[in-house]
């Protein structure tokens, strides 16, 4: 997962349709029929499990194209790391690896 600047400051509740973690949280973005996605939702799901205070927000690409053409998303699935204030600390696309989510939380907490 790489750091890259943001068009956007902050993504908080309104623009991620669901209330954004304490300490830092997983956004991710899918599509209906994208297999990598199913996998990355229940890796993103067992690290927000494991860390206090993360959460795992997913957002159906297809159903959010605003937020996906101002962020610059085209590919499914494309993770944001968010830190407590909202801010995209790492983005990766492609389904990640366990240890690269937990260690770019690291950027974030």
């Amino acid at each position: 997962m790489r750091g890259q600047g943001e068009e956007r400051d902050r993504l908080g509740a309104a623009e991620l349709g669901g209330e954004p973690g304490r300490r830092a949280s997983l956004v991710q973005f899918s599509s209906a029929f994208c297999q990598p996605c199913r996998a990355t939702r229940r890796i993103l799901a067992e690290v927000a499990a494991m860390v206090e205070g993360v959460a795992h927000i997913e957002i159906d690409a297809e159903d959010r194209l605003d937020l996906v053409r101002s962020l610059g998303i085209d590919k499914t699935p494309t993770v944001l790391v968010l830190d407590s204030q909202g801010r995209i600390v790492r983005r990766a696309t492609g389904m990640p690896r366990k240890a690269d989510v937990i260690a770019a939380l690291g950027a974030a907490v």
